[in-house]
């Protein structure tokens, strides 16, 4: 019995214990404070400021100066001294073309041309005689007009001379034809020459201008005809931004005027200003915008064909910006240390917006008035005391 009676007591001591170890628990949702802590770090107030409205125009790198070249006569390509990336001076030999039948077609013109000189000197040859014999006709029907006044000469006599007088005049007017034909036939066959001499030349070409070669589209053996693109060559000198801007836009934009442009492909080398070169002075039909080219300065980590984005201010309104240095970033979570009335730092979600610079748009977790640390230190924790805040 006694042991059965000690039993229950211990039994009930143990519950007792229980229950009052239960009197301590943390509630859900709560944490046991402990001693806290201060740090030194820069508050400032959250402020509206007035920003520009910025449309973000989409672009495309381009060079300010390219080509295409092409061949103006058709032959067997014989020679390609460029490859890909290489840098070419003006008036080095780019492609030689099979210029043979460019050479018959020289001889073949210079022999026309010297045909037609030589016409020519028997056109001048036979006027020349029909002048001699116009002037004796001329002459002798003088002098029977004179003998037939005085009728020393009968009326057929007079009519045969005549006549031949008649004939005369009619080979001369020929002949003087015929040296004109001839002289044209010279000018026509200098041309054909001309035209040769220039297409013998045409065989070899030429770079334009200072640049790189960006593109090879032919190889030794192939045919090049006329209008065939042989090469593309991009000039020295610069790219510029060539962007498409929706008409709602077109009068924010004007020749001359600086834009900021930034490539996402190279985010270290920050924004790039620019200025406006062209605007074409009629919208597409299909989108109802307009190609902008803005130009831009020297860079030798540009490529065409980048894409980029371009800063249009559009208008001017108010909204709210805090540093960037004031952004924290904790797993995938992006907030900031608020201090309050007492001088306490609290961890604090926000959403933000576009970039200025430095600082960055907050759309929401923040309020105008607020207090907030500008560069919080690397130990700052929730619940931390700052010094000269409260």
């Amino acid at each position: 019995m006694v042991r059965k009676y000690l039993c229950r007591i211990w039994i009930l001591l143990g519950i007792l214990t229980f229950l009052t170890g239960c009197e301590d628990k943390i509630e859900p949702g709560t944490t046991l404070s402990g001693p806290s802590s201060s740090i030194k770090a820069d508050v400032a107030v959250a402020a509206v400021s007035n920003q520009p409205f910025v449309y973000e125009a989409l672009g495309t790198i381009a060079a300010q100066t390219a080509s295409t070249l092409s061949g103006k006569i058709m032959g067997t390509v014989k020679a390609v001294n460029v490859r890909e990336g290489d840098s070419v001076r003006q008036g080095d030999v780019l492609v030689v073309l099979d210029k043979r039948q460019v050479d018959a077609g020289l001889r073949q013109s210079e022999a026309s041309l010297s045909g037609a000189r030589k016409s020519a000197s028997a056109a001048i040859a036979a006027r020349n005689a029909a002048q001699a014999g116009a002037d004796l006709a001329a002459a002798t029907y003088k002098r029977y007009q004179k003998l037939y006044q005085e009728e020393s000469a009968t009326r057929q006599e007079f009519e045969e001379v005549e006549a031949r007088h008649r004939q005369a005049q009619a080979a001369l007017s020929q002949s003087d034809a015929m040296v004109a034909a001839s002289q044209s036939r010279i000018a026509q066959a200098r041309a054909a020459v001309f035209g040769a001499d220039i297409s013998q030349k045409d065989a070899t070409i030429l770079a334009p201008y200072d640049g790189i070669v960006t593109a090879k589209m032919i190889t030794v053996g192939d045919l090049a005809s006329p209008g065939t693109p042989l090469l593309t060559l991009e000039g020295t000198g610069g790219f510029q931004a060539e962007l498409v801007l929706p008409e709602h836009y077109i009068q924010m934009v004007q020749i001359g005027q600086s834009l900021e442009v930034g490539i996402p492909a190279q985010p270290d080398s920050g924004l790039i200003s620019g200025t406006i070169k062209t605007i074409f002075p009629m919208a597409d039909r299909t989108s109802r915008s307009f190609t902008v080219k803005v130009i831009l300065p020297e860079n030798l980590l540009l490529r065409s064909g980048m894409f980029a984005r371009v800063s249009i201010p559009v208008g001017e309104g108010g909204m709210l910006l805090i540093p960037e240095s004031a952004q924290v970033v904790q797993g995938q979570l992006t907030g900031y240390f608020l201090v309050d009335g007492g001088g306490i730092a609290r961890f604090r979600l926000m959403r933000t917006g576009r970039h200025f610079k430095d600082k960055i748009e907050i759309i929401s977790g923040m309020k105008p008035g607020t207090r907030f640390l500008v560069s919080p230190p690397a130990g700052v924790k929730d619940g931390m005391t700052i010094e000269g805040a409260s």
